[in-house]
């Protein structure tokens, strides 16, 4: 019996599904990132010398986030950063995540999940504007694999 080809399914439909798939069930095992629970302390702005390191400008409304490298480096953990920088974030009422990718030199790019979970979460990074992504030619393959996952997911404006 032969299907009709008005009620076949394109394949890269079938594609789409299973990547989304793929990419739902990595969130999933991933250490939860924190969610929005307002309170009446002021932003952090916190800067520190590591593989990663954030801080918010409360005028603009912006945070401002860099990676040297993605891997824990001992002390904090990559999900323990992401969580307190959304957390940071949230608080200050950011509407404008800027993502700096340039110096990106190596780590685990399943790191990152925490980072694109936390961004999917909150609609006003995924807004035009709300999300910027700094690369470059120093920016190796997990700063290339978060690019790729942003730009498919989260509606980023790239700055080369």
């Amino acid at each position: 019996m032969a299907v009709a080809a008005s009620a076949s399914i394109p394949v890269r439909s079938i594609v789409r599904g299973l990547q989304l798939g793929l990419i739902l069930t990595a969130l999933s095992c991933a250490e939860p990132t924190a969610s929005y629970q307002p309170s009446g302390s002021p932003a952090v702005t916190e800067l520190r010398e590591q593989n990663y390191s954030y801080s918010i400008n409360a005028a603009d409304r912006a945070v401002y986030v860099r990676f040297t490298s993605v891997r824990s480096d001992g002390g904090e953990t990559v999900h323990a950063f992401m969580r307190r920088m959304f957390e940071s974030a949230d608080s200050a009422g950011a509407r404008r995540l800027v993502l700096d990718l340039r110096s990106v030199s190596g780590g685990d790019a399943f790191l990152l999940v925490p980072l694109l979970k936390g961004v999917i979460a909150r609609e006003r990074f995924l807004r035009h504007g709300g999300l910027l992504v700094l690369v470059g030619r120093d920016s190796f393959s997990p700063a290339q694999n978060a690019a790729t996952l942003l730009r498919q997911y989260a509606n980023p404006t790239f700055v080369y």
